[in-house]
Parts: structure tokens; C-alpha cells; sequence
């Protein structure tokens, strides 16, 4: 028996026997039963010709006039989306007529019987073609959009992601452990989503922005190797590829340092990459071990603390030579530092300088200035102020020679950072410096642990207030906090933070000693920590993890650009979901339950 036939004594007379993606020239002869959505019909007068879709592909149903003229008139009122059923006799295709680009394109069903399931009324878009709808409009209809065979792939690549990652880490010794959705409110840097108590009026759940301080807990308890594939929410406002709830791998271990949590994540990371390649037809490997930078190094080199590492064109510090100069601009600056394009200088006219200079000045910068190397001379609106000998200097400092474009941004030395750092990123994308399908992955090291909020002036936490410092910087942890640096590290790929991690800290004591800085006393912290600092106070071991965001992942792998296209129910924007209209108001009747007005 063919491993999808089955037993169909009790079965309904339109139950599959195979799916619209199985069938080969293996089966020519045997009768089958496909049920799916019709993808297109054809109507040629005599024969009837039908491709019938489900999420494992295509195949040609053809209606004979010679069976029957009610199964032809069918057939000839079938339109797309029509949810039928088909029973008929494999054969193969007569030659000329296959179709490579189809699995399926050798055979095709001819058709003895013919179920309408449900009939559909025409689709907001095509859903069997390559086309792209609105956005909103795919939103609003969902429950089409996600039929299309493109979205279907994603989805099934997410659930190839999760299966490689459980896969690796039970391997490993990971248990997976689920911890609650409804928590207490702990100030973990967004604001909580609150749930109201009904039987406890006043009083509220918040749902987890992670599962951090569970997993926490689960260490202290003595499970060494934890992992959760866990939903998370944040009521923050939302930005490019953020959405309140999202999903996150969370991972933690006991008696580890970082480079135990890297080395882990780094064997993670390749076995996820080849796996779920493979399965999109494009198998790619990841070099290990992942190259290292400190969070200082990478600021310096590249802007940002996630560097795009498929290409070069690093950040240049050109403040000794060009100070020497009369341009006014640079004499002023703090900083002045810059990239070299290379083989650029004829590639832009002053039109495209000018939008350059636009786009940095999205980002704060004050403005773009621009020299292009034409031989051994300068050619730009400040070429006059360098004399030959400062040319010179300018191109030993920069990298350049003749043919290359130089870019340079004049301000405050951190006011620097952002705007060369996405210039540098859209040049490699517009440039195309580097192979968009390779995958390179890295670790950001030696975080800052702390940064001053603007609005109160205060110390808060930069990844958070349970990560542990470097071990030699406690001891200027209260002298000098803006110095001391985490046990921190993020993983980065392609320019993207993929997930991130620190030590925690095991001890109460130094607990408290990080709660008193960011403006916690011992009163404060028990009121809103005191279950973490009771559990750190029964024998704590040293344990550390980190965080993969799954969404962001999974549209890294499927070459994507928009987070929504790989979640099955995204919001928009304004955290709406525009298929159950959801935010919405609720019958007053629900709020009085809850004591709410």
C-alpha cells in the first residue's frame, strides 16, 4: 500500500488519498482521490482542464466529455478557490504537454468523479500567482493570504527552525520547560501588557516581556540545561520589525561563562542554517568560530553594535588631518570620520551626493561632505582646502586611491556613529558589496552595563539590571558606572541582532549592589524582586543564557524584509489586527466583572 493511501471502509467518499504534491509516473495506473483548492481551470471546449492546489503542491486534473456530461458541467462551473474533491486514474502526460517546473509535471488525473466541498467567492488577489497585494488588504484577509503557496513556505520554514533548534538541544541535554504567561509586573525596560484579576479586584497579572526571571528560578532549582520556544509581549510603541508579541527562543545554563553560552549557540546556530537552507533549496553554511568584537571596537569600526560583517568599507577617523585644513566645518567638529567607497567616484553624480546627504541627515547628521580621488588630487566643494601634502595624508588615513569616493560626517565624535553607520549599510546594499544569500554570524562583546535615561538622568541597565559585570569592574561599579562593562553579548547576523545574552548575577548581595545604582533601595527591590532575591539567598549556582528572536530569524533565512511575513497573525503598525478588527471595546458587563470602569 503507497504510504498516504488509507484504510477507507469508514472514510467519506471524498477522503484524499494522496495529496496534490505526491503523485509520480510511480503511480500511473492506480486510482487516487486529491482534494484541494482549485489554483486555475481550463476550459478548451472539449476537455476541462483543472490544477488543484494544497500546501504540498500542484497537480493537472483533466474532465473528459466521455465520462459523463454531468460530471463535464462540473467541472465547467468550478472557479478558483472552489474547495474540491477529485477521484480518477493516474497517466502520464502526452508528450509535449509536461511541465519541469512542476514535481508533478509528468503526470496528471483523469477525472471519473468530481465533489464541490464549498464553493468561494472571488479572491481579494490571486492567490496562486507571484503578484503581491496591498499589504492591508492580505492583512484584512488572512485567512487567503496565507494559502498562497509563498506564505505557506514561510511558515513551514518557521516550524523547520523550531524543529532544528529542539532537535539540537535535546541532542545537547536541554529540557524544554513552558513558564507562565500570567506573572507579576517587574520593570524590564517596556512597558507590561496587564491583565486585570477578577477574583482578586485591584490586582493585576502583566503578560512576560520574557521568560528572564522563570528561567532564572529553573537554574536556582537545579536544571541545568533549560530552553522554552516562549511568547513574549511588550506594550511598546512600535517601530520597523517590531510587534507587541513575538516569539523568542530562550535558553539558559548553570556553571557557564561566555564562552560556554557562545559555543552552544554557535553549534545552534550552523545546525539551524543548513537545515532550514536545505530546505529551501539553497543550503548555506555558517564559518565557525564566529569572529568577536567588543561593543567598543564595533562602534569604532562600523557605527553600530550589530555590523553588517559580508563586507568592509569600515569608518575611518580622519579628525588629525583634516583639522589641519581652513574648512571651517571640519576645524569646528569634535570628530570628523568618514568611509571610502571604492571605485565609486564615477558611480555618483552630484544629484545622487545630494541624497545622500539628505538620508544622513534622517539619522542626525548635520550634513554629508564628499571628495572623490581623481589621481592624485582631490575633486569636491572642499578639494581647495587641501593642499598636496594634506592629500596625501587624507588618503593614507582613508584607504583610498585614485577612483574611490570619500564620505565624511563632522559633528560630535558618538553624533557620528548612526548616520555612517546606515550610509555604510545602504552603500553595501545599493553597491552590492556582498552575496545576499551567504550568512555570516558574529558576537558583540563587553557591552556598556549601563546608560543614562534621558528624561530622569538616572543609571538604568543596558541589557538589564540581572546581568553580571566583568569580573575585574565591580570594583568601580559605584566610583565609575558609565566604565563598567557586562557579561554581555549579542549574536549578529547580517546586520541584524539575531539574539542576545548575559551572565547573570548568582549573589544577592551584588544584586542589591545594581539595584541601589539604578535607584532601587533594599525596600524597593524586595517590594518588586523579592521572590529572585529570596531564591538567590538558597544556594544560586553561576548560570547565564541567552535570547533568540525566532521571527527575526526566520526572515533572515527566507530573505525578507518585513517581520509580518512570517508570522501567521501579524498587527500592524498601530497593534492592530485588521481580520478580527482586534483591538476592540467590550461589553460593559465584562468590565464590572473585573471592577473596572
Amino acid at each position: 500500500m503507497d504510504a498516504q493511501s488509507e484504510d477507507r471502509s469508514l472514510a467519506q467518499p471524498w477522503q484524499r488519498t494522496h495529496t496534490c504534491g505526491a503523485l509520480r509516473l510511480d503511480h500511473v495506473g492506480r486510482q487516487v482521490t486529491l482534494n484541494g483548492w482549485v489554483n486555475s481551470w481550463r476550459d478548451h471546449g472539449g476537455l476541462t482542464f483543472v490544477d488543484l492546489r494544497d500546501r504540498y503542491g500542484i497537480t493537472q486534473v483533466v474532465f473528459d466529455p466521455a465520462e459523463g456530461a454531468g460530471l463535464q458541467e462540473t467541472a465547467r462551473s468550478l472557479r478558483n478557490e472552489f474547495v474540491v474533491s477529485a477521484t480518477g486514474t493516474v497517466a502520464p502526460r502526452l508528450e509535449g504537454k509536461r511541465n519541469p517546473k512542476l514535481p508533478t509535471g509528468d503526470i496528471e488525473l483523469r477525472a471519473t468523479a468530481l465533489t464541490v466541498l464549498n464553493r468561494s467567492e472571488p479572491a481579494p488577489f490571486d492567490v496562486g500567482g507571484d503578484e503581491e497585494a496591498a499589504e492591508e488588504i492580505r492583512l484584512r484577509h488572512r485567512f487567503v493570504d496565507l494559502r498562497r503557496p509563498r506564505m505557506q513556505k514561510i511558515l513551514i520554514a518557521r516550524h523547520k527552525v523550531c524543529e532544528a533548534i529542539r532537535n539540537h538541544l535535546s541532542v545537547q541535554g536541554f529540557i524544554e520547560i513552558e513558564t507562565p504567561i500570567l506573572g507579576r509586573s517587574t520593570p524590564e525596560g517596556a512597558r507590561d501588557f496587564l491583565v486585570p484579576s477578577r477574583v482578586q479586584p485591584g490586582s493585576w497579572y502583566a503578560l512576560p516581556q520574557s521568560p528572564q526571571l522563570y528561567k532564572q528560578i529553573m537554574m536556582i532549582a537545579g536544571y541545568d540545561k533549560y530552553y522554552q520556544i516562549a511568547r513574549c509581549f511588550r506594550d511598546e510603541d512600535l517601530r520597523a520589525n517590531r510587534q507587541p508579541e513575538f516569539t523568542q527562543l530562550d535558553l539558559e545554563m548553570t556553571f557557564c561563562e561566555p564562552d560556554d553560552v557562545m559555543g552552544v549557540n554557535e553549534g545552534l546556530a550552523a545546525a539551524v542554517v543548513e537545515q532550514v537552507t536545505e530546505f529551501l533549496g539553497k543550503k548555506a553554511t555558517i564559518p565557525r568560530p564566529f569572529p568577536r568584537l567588543t561593543w567598543h571596537e564595533a562602534m569604532e569600526r562600523f557605527g553600530i553594535d550589530k555590523p553588517d560583517l559580508r563586507f568592509g568599507m569600515e569608518i575611518k577617523d580622519a579628525t588629525a588631518v583634516v583639522r589641519k585644513t581652513e574648512f571651517q566645518v571640519f576645524q569646528q567638529a569634535e570628530a570628523v570620520r568618514g568611509l571610502t567607497v571604492t571605485g565609486a567616484a564615477d558611480k555618483f553624480s552630484r544629484k545622487n551626493l545630494d541624497e545622500l546627504t539628505e538620508f544622513v541627515k534622517e539619522y542626525g547628521a548635520k550634513g554629508l561632505a564628499w571628495l572623490k580621488v581623481e589621481g592624485e588630487k582631490l575633486n569636491g566643494p572642499s578639494a581647495k582646502f587641501f593642499s598636496p601634502e594634506l592629500t596625501t595624508e587624507l588618503l593614507a588615513v582613508m584607504g583610498a586611491r585614485a577612483g574611490d569616493l570619500l564620505l565624511f560626517v563632522a559633528d560630535a565624535r558618538e553624533a557620528t556613529h548612526a548616520p555612517l553607520a546606515n550610509l555604510r549599510n545602504r552603500l553595501g546594499r545599493e553597491l552590492k558589496l556582498y552575496d545576499p544569500a551567504t550568512f555570516h554570524c558574529s558576537w558583540v562583546v563587553d557591552f556598556p552595563m549601563f546608560e543614562k535615561d534621558e528624561e530622569s538622568g538616572r543609571w538604568v541597565a543596558k541589557h538589564h539590571p540581572f546581568t553580571s559585570l566583568l569580573d575585574e569592574d565591580w570594583a568601580k561599579l559605584e566610583s565609575d558606572p558609565a566604565s563598567v562593562r557586562a557579561k554581555a553579548y549579542d549574536l549578529v547576523v547580517n546586520g541584524e541582532e539575531a539574539g542576545g545574552g548575559t551572565i547573570r548575577i548568582h549573589d544577592a548581595a551584588k544584586q542589591q549592589r545594581i539595584f541601589n545604582l539604578i535607584g532601587l533601595d533594599a525596600e524597593q527591590a524586595e517590594l518588586r524582586f523579592g521572590f529572585l532575591l529570596d531564591a538567590l539567598r538558597f544556594g544560586a549556582p553561576p548560570h547565564g543564557g541567552i535570547a533568540w528572536g525566532i521571527d527575526r530569524w526566520v526572515m533572515l533565512l527566507c530573505g525578507l524584509d518585513n517581520i509580518r511575513d512570517v508570522m501567521a497573525f501579524p498587527k500592524t503598525a498601530r497593534g492592530s489586527d485588521l481580520m478580527t478588527g482586534a483591538p476592540a471595546p467590550v461589553e460593559a458587563k465584562q468590565l464590572k466583572e473585573l471592577g473596572l470602569k
